[in-house]
């Protein structure tokens, strides 16, 4: 191995998991342009476009499939500029080796943070316009007339004063001669046909008819399949096992150990797993054999009580405020931790060759994937190839953390020659997770004798999740405070003139992780059911109460008021239901909510959930709508079900028997409503949940008069009819 070899590795690995990464829309290498005799392959117009001579067109996707749509909402910018056939458009994943030798010229490819559009959207309507111009600069020069004189719909480019045409496919590998335009123009958005249109979406109809392919499905010729263990007690060690013991069992080929796990690798998944179950393993769980979520909580709460910690934010002069106050009000929350609970577990095929590895896996970060493959199998980033893979969901959990990946290569490394593919099973997967963080929060708010907010103080203790990973120096722990962990409340939007943002951080040795829209699932339960019981204090309607504290922030007021209007907020709601609002800003969009529900013996009945979204611009309403859909389903399964709780230092959730979701049956009617004001770019994936939980628990309140202020419901008593 070269000696720079682990530095190299370690600074693309810091560079390849941070937000956003350098673009240039028209780097191509010198060459690229196919010959005459490979035309029938396909021209690589640009980096991002292949026109082929039929006229179909590859468009290069460098973020990741995880149900959300991008596949589709990302070609839908690309082809909105180049004018092309939509029925003749494919995407594909970006090849991420290719962009390792290409200087990262496709960009960023972590999807998450509902990054995705918003992210990409500039540069791939370039691309998409570069291509149409270099696409006309050919045809002008076939046909022998201005470039001016020719326009371009459905990938045909016509000379209107001639009647003449061309079809990309037939000037493609000219157009790929040209220089790639540096700043093409691009359409003013009242002229968009494609964005903004509900096109179907290209991953629906393989994942409806089973052709779909995941990482859990992959088979290669003369595969074996492994199955592993982890040491139970995050931060443990393997002290040994007896192999002895499982020793002529059918199917099994080899025992691969690192310093915290051990794999068992057999002719087929579940022999291996039988195997691994039936082979005695001794752990080493160390120092935090005692833990447990009681002492957690305990740690959680030196945080709170502690003396000075770190400020996030500070307006005015809260103490000052809070001495003037004619009333005060005081509330504690709590939210433990969560699993991602995809329905895929964690899955990894590789193989090994010489001083090169290859690796299938579904992935939120085709960059982490290769540099975590890199550093595992100890070879240059150029000897990885990775293919990206649709992933059986994400949430966050298939970004940064890649350890299912360095497993699946050690093993490989193993057995040089032979495929293995590494699954992890249900239960490895929920008790081995990268958990959203477990959190506790102290509010403290100052009315005056006319019930006006003039004051309010927030003391946060919970778990830094930038401590673990690094994002690039933009997102970085900064004097002790996580700007994750502070959203909602550091960036709020409410006018109040004296307002403190504390922030003690308190980390466990439980590994935080991406959850979607981590500290939005918490931090607004914290703060809207706050405010909501500031506005019951000063005796007035929880939506009247905000609207004034809202004025200068017009997006956020404008979801506020899409969604009372929608509930018909005014009129007295239906006979036996209550409802309750929240509105929440995140993730570039804005967002509110109203939940109507009926309780009854402590059995929730959620009747109607409305949300209302503003984005911006909206690429795909149809996809919009989805993620709205299964934000509320993820946010009423967290509210009453979901937890992850340590005993002994370990996880005691082992499937979906003790971490319960949401069934079908508790479904409520949906009501999406999408009112793009225009004028930015803001991420759809995690918004639509994060107004749901403080929305559906101010309904609880108004229907039987107690405020939940801890996580999940059901240890208060409650649980769905």
């Amino acid at each position: 191995m070269k000696p720079n070899m682990n530095a190299a590795r370690r600074s693309f690995l810091l560079k390849s998991a941070a937000v956003s990464g350098g673009l240039l829309v028209g780097f191509r290498l010198p060459g690229i342009a196919v010959a005459a005799e490979e035309a029938k392959k396909g021209v690589e117009v640009t980096h991002w476009i292949m026109i082929h001579p039929d006229d179909s067109i590859a468009i290069r996707i460098a973020r990741s499939e995880l149900g959300q749509g991008s596949f589709t909402g990302l070609a839908q910018l690309v082809v909105e500029e180049l004018e092309a056939d939509w029925s003749k458009v494919r995407p594909e994943y970006a090849d991420v080796n290719e962009h390792i030798k290409r200087k990262r010229v496709w960009g960023g490819m972590s999807t998450g943070g509902s990054r995705s559009i918003r992210d990409s959207q500039e540069y791939l309507r370039k691309a998409g316009a570069a291509a149409r111009e270099m696409l006309v600069a050919a045809a002008a020069q076939k046909l022998e007339v201005p470039a001016a004189e020719l326009s371009v719909a459905n990938g045909v480019i016509t000379h209107k004063a001639s009647g003449r045409s061309v079809r990309f496919g037939q000037v493609a590998a000219t157009a790929a001669e040209f220089e790639v335009p540096k700043e093409p123009k691009l359409k003013d958005p009242k002229d968009w046909k494609v964005i903004g249109k509900s096109l179907p979406r290209f991953d629906i109809p393989e994942k409806v008819n089973g052709q779909q392919i995941y990482a859990a499905d992959m088979r290669l010729p003369g595969m074996l399949h492994a199955s592993v263990a982890q040491v139970p007690v995050f931060g443990g060690k393997l002290k040994g096992y007896d192999e002895a013991k499982i020793k002529g069992m059918r199917g099994v080929k080899k025992v691969v150990a690192a310093d915290d796990w051990v794999a068992v690798v057999a002719d087929n998944w579940w022999r291996a797993h039988q195997a691994l179950k039936a082979m005695p393993i001794e752990w080493d769980g160390g120092e935090h054999t005692k833990v447990s979520s009681e002492s957690i909580k305990q740690f959680l709460r030196t945080g709170i009580e502690a003396g000075d910690v770190p400020v996030a934010r500070k307006d005015g002069d809260v103490d000052a405020a809070m001495k003037s106050a004619a009333k005060v009000v005081e509330a504690e929350f709590y939210a433990p931790y969560l699993n991602h609970s995809t329905m895929e577990p964690q899955t990894a095929t590789a193989l090994a060759k010489d001083d090169s590895i290859e690796v299938w896996v579904g992935t939120q970060n085709g960059e982490a994937t290769i540099a975590a493959a890199s550093e595992a199998a100890g070879v240059p980033l150029e000897n990885v190839i990775v293919h990206k893979m649709h992933a059986g969901g994400g949430f966050g959990r298939r970004g940064p953390h890649q350890e299912y990946t360095r497993q699946a290569v050690k093993i490989a490394q193993s057995m040089p020659g032979t495929p293995v593919r590494l699954q992890w099973s249900r239960e490895e997967d929920m008790q081995q997770g990268r958990y959203r963080p477990v959190a506790m929060v102290k509010l403290r708010g100052g009315l005056d004798q006319n019930g006006n907010w003039i004051a309010w103080n927030v003391r946060q203790a919970d778990q830094s999740i930038l401590s673990t990973v690094d994002l690039g120096p933009n997102i970085r722990v900064k004097d002790g405070v996580d700007p994750i962990g502070t959203r909602v409340f550091s960036d709020n939007p409410y006018a109040v003139p004296n307002f403190r943002n504390e922030y003690a951080m308190r980390n466990t040795h439980v590994p935080p992780g991406f959850w979607r829209a981590v500290a939005h699932t918490h931090n607004p339960f914290f703060r809207e059911c706050f405010i909501d019981e500031l506005a019951h204090a000063a005796g007035k309607d929880p939506y009247q109460f905000r609207r004034p504290l809202l004025e200068k922030k017009t997006k956020d007021l404008g979801v506020l008021d899409a969604v009372a209007k929608a509930a018909a907020w005014e009129k007295p709601v239906k006979a036996g239901l209550q409802r309750g609002i929240a509105v929440v800003d995140g993730y570039g969009s804005f967002t509110a909510a109203v939940v109507e529900l009926a309780v009854k013996d402590k059995a929730i009945q959620v009747e109607r959930v409305i949300v209302a979204i503003d984005s911006g611009y909206v690429v795909n309403p149809d996809a919009v709508k989805a993620q709205i859909e299964s934000g509320i389903i993820w946010a009423l399964s967290a509210l009453m079900h979901e937890e992850i709780t340590i005993k002994d230092g370990r996880v005691e959730q082992t499937n979906f028997a003790d971490y319960p979701v949401l069934r079908l049956a508790h479904t409520p009617k949906v009501e999406s409503l999408i009112v793009p004001s225009g004028g930015f770019w803001g991420g759809i994936g995690e918004p639509p949940m994060i107004a749901v939980i403080p929305a559906a628990c101010n309904a609880i309140f108004a229907a039987t008069g107690k405020r939940p202020r801890s996580l999940p419901l059901k240890h208060e008593g409650f649980s769905y009819a």
